[in-house]
């Protein structure tokens, strides 16, 4: 008894299990690509005799992380990074729930257009407006200022903060808020405490973007700022590179592993809150 063409060729199942497999080695290619540059930092900043081979080093050393750990090195830039990116995360929360608000609960035909604008300031590219900004805060004294590039941080990451907060605020039932205004409560009111709350896994993903976005940016507070002594570990990384292609691998990994730490300890910090959900359905029935 003759078989059917298609169990002849392997059948659906085989062509199925051949997908899976090619789909499973895909992402194990890509899981490799981004581990094997971790690995690399890892590994170097432990050992001695450091290059850009990926290799288990002939033996640990805390030496490298010795030698970074210094007042100039690691310790200054990282509070002016701290400073300028803490303060522009918290400026950028504050304005994108304060600008997401009105465009989730308020009809207008004016929120289309204004969104849309949004997300053509979003693909600009940076490099295309630094030099306006630059003559801009030349003309305002705002140049060489901590405050000032704290505010372009803010303003650079505004646009993107109030697609992803307006969308996170969509999913707040509006009647929880007509509850309250019953109650006398105002709409700034509601915002603080009714909408923000409830919608916390949003302003953690808001807040993490932004701040992740500020911490690895090299080319605002170098252009921006000028005194040595308010540059950003963002900035500083770059010493490690010698004019002439010189480069102490394994100090240059060990400033890396003290540089991710902030943006991993504040993932950990929020990471409940990005696990959570709205689990408001049952807040409007009965």
């Amino acid at each position: 008894m003759a078989l059917p063409a298609w169990s002849a060729m392997g059948g659906p199942r085989s062509r199925r299990t051949a997908r899976r497999l090619a789909a499973d080695a895909g992402l194990l290619a890509v899981a490799a690509a981004f581990a094997l540059p971790l690995a690399w930092v890892v590994l170097s900043a432990l050992d001695a005799h450091a290059d850009l081979r990926v290799k288990a080093p002939d033996g640990v050393t805390l030496a490298n992380f010795d030698a970074v750990l210094t007042r100039d090195i690691v310790f200054t830039p990282l509070l002016n990074s701290l400073i300028l990116c803490g303060g522009g995360t918290l400026l950028t929360v504050v304005c994108a729930a304060l600008a997401a608000y009105p465009l989730s609960r308020f009809r207008s035909r004016l929120n289309r257009p204004f969104l849309l604008t949004i997300l053509f300031a979003t693909s600009l590219p940076i490099t295309a407006i630094m030099v306006p900004v630059y003559a801009l805060f030349v003309q305002v004294n705002l140049i060489d200022t901590m405050h000032g590039t704290i505010f372009f941080f803010a303003a650079s990451q505004l646009p993107f903060a109030i697609w992803l907060m307006k969308n996170f605020m969509d999913g707040v039932p509006k009647e929880l808020e007509e509850a309250a205004w019953t109650d006398g409560a105002s709409s700034f009111q509601s915002l603080l405490r009714i909408v923000l709350p409830l919608m916390g896994p949003g302003v953690a993903v808001v807040t993490v973007f932004s701040f992740v976005m500020m911490w690895g940016n090299f080319f605002v507070p170098f252009m921006l700022l000028l005194t040595p002594d308010q540059m950003p570990a963002s900035v500083s990384i770059n010493e490690f590179f010698g004019n002439r292609g010189m480069v102490v691998y394994g100090q240059l990994a060990a400033f890396s592993v003290i540089y991710s730490t902030p943006v991993l300890l504040l993932y950990v910090l929020v990471a409940r809150r990005l696990g959570g959900g709205f689990a408001l359905g049952g807040a409007v029935k009965g």
